[in-house]
């Protein structure tokens, strides 16, 4: 069983998935029950399972019925850090998109949700200068895997590997 309780973190590397003409986007391929949350209202989540095993956070960003998202790659925890490792083990909690949603304890449940409220909330942090963001190509991908869409905390720790 699940042991729940306040877990958060800041986000420290995300990547953009641009919409239809992205063919590394799930939007792509259209809508589909699998991408129905992709094409909802900005500000809420797409939460999807990759490789049968891992589930993946997005906030979705366009509008209504265009399919654009931001990825959350990485998070530096802040609250509830001994619930994340009761809940992943070891010390790599949150660097990378799978296991920062066990962490967290997010999974298909939560697609679709709201961000501005419980259970899911993305909030306004301090801005980081543009110095110390750093830009590369989206990992593990295959398709449009050159594109400069990955945005990450230079140096930071918990970016993942």
């Amino acid at each position: 069983m699940l042991e729940h309780g306040r877990t958060s973190g800041r986000i420290v590397e995300t990547e953009a998935y641009l919409g239809p003409h992205d063919p590394a986007c799930h939007a792509a391929a259209g809508l589909t029950n699998r991408t129905r949350d992709l094409h909802g209202p900005p500000g809420t989540s797409y939460v999807y399972l990759i490789y049968g095993m891992y589930w993946c956070m997005n906030c979705v960003t366009g509008p209504v019925g265009y399919g654009s998202a931001v990825l959350i790659r990485a998070l530096e925890p802040l609250d509830g850090v001994d619930l994340m490792r009761r809940r992943r083990g070891g010390s790599d909690l949150t660097n990378g998109p799978g296991k920062l949603c066990v962490a967290l304890a997010i999974d298909g449940r939560h697609g679709g949700l709201p961000l501005n409220r419980p259970p899911l909330m993305v909030r306004a942090a301090e801005p980081v200068s543009d110095g110390n963001v750093a830009i590369s190509a989206r990992i593990g991908i295959t398709k449009a895997a050159d594109w400069p869409q990955r945005y990450y905390i230079r140096d930071n720790k918990w970016v993942s590997k």
